[in-house]
């Protein structure tokens, strides 16, 4: 298939199987038994997402469980709303909408891509399931949910602070949480622009601020991201 009729299909259209490697990306599959394991990944679909490319939208069912193989994602507000307002980045490992699945709603948000990203979906049926057959999987989203509502509360918090330097380290900070973005490790491949349209400052600011964080030696910037090198200091900063 050319790239030009590649382009023209839809995310869902352009859906294959997971390979081996994307697998071995995604979590939650380490706490299911074989034969549940078996069943998710039978259904599991993984997509090329392209800049600016919806994966969630606003008012459309939650029909999948989402999860970030490769790339970057945002979570965002409604593009016709009067402040544009981003929620959070998320990375690779970080696997989103859980709550709007439970509750069977539409999204309330919009989910797009940074970078080109590679996307994995599970859908709402198997997402159920495995909630009712799997002990593993329900402390995994509990977990999830518990984790997440800490990063939104603590977003909140963010969004009151005016220093850019104290902003670039709390969206930094959350960015590299452990448990719902495990596909990190320590570095986090970000451009500068990525993260100045995550934290809602310019590039410009974006660079003094890292490097400020670098110069206190809890980031190193490197070609292609930056590396944490003390995350409880850059959740502290600018406390010592």
């Amino acid at each position: 298939m050319n790239s030009t009729v590649t382009q023209n299909l839809t995310l869902r259209q352009r859906a294959r199987p997971p390979s081996a490697a994307e697998l071995e990306a995604i979590p939650w599959l380490a706490v299911l038994e074989p034969a549940q394991r078996e069943a998710a990944v039978a259904q599991l679909q993984v997509a090329d997402a392209e800049v600016g490319e919806r994966v969630c939208r606003i008012g459309k069912p939650a029909n999948f469980w989402f999860g970030v193989i490769d790339g970057l994602l945002k979570m965002s507000n409604d593009d016709a709303a009067a402040q544009s307002i981003t929620f959070t980045g998320v990375p690779p490992g970080g696997w989103f909408g859980e709550g709007t699945l439970l509750k069977r709603e539409v999204y309330r948000y919009n989910i797009q891509p940074l970078r080109r990203s590679v996307v994995a979906g599970l859908p709402i049926e198997t997402f159920h399931d495995l909630l009712e057959h799997s002990i593993g999987f329900n402390r995994f989203v509990l977990n999830q949910l518990n984790e997440r509502l800490g990063q939104f509360i603590a977003a909140r918090e963010i969004d009151r602070i005016s220093d850019p330097d104290l902003r670039v380290a709390r969206n930094l900070a959350a960015l590299f949480h452990p448990q719902l973005y495990p596909g990190v490790g320590s570095l986090l491949r970000i451009t500068q622009q990525e993260l100045a349209k995550l934290v809602g400052l310019s590039r410009q600011r974006v660079n003094e601020a890292l490097s400020h964080l670098q110069e206190r030696g809890l980031i190193s910037v490197e070609y292609g991201g930056v590396r944490v090198l003390e995350l409880q200091g850059l959740r502290r900063y600018p406390q010592p």
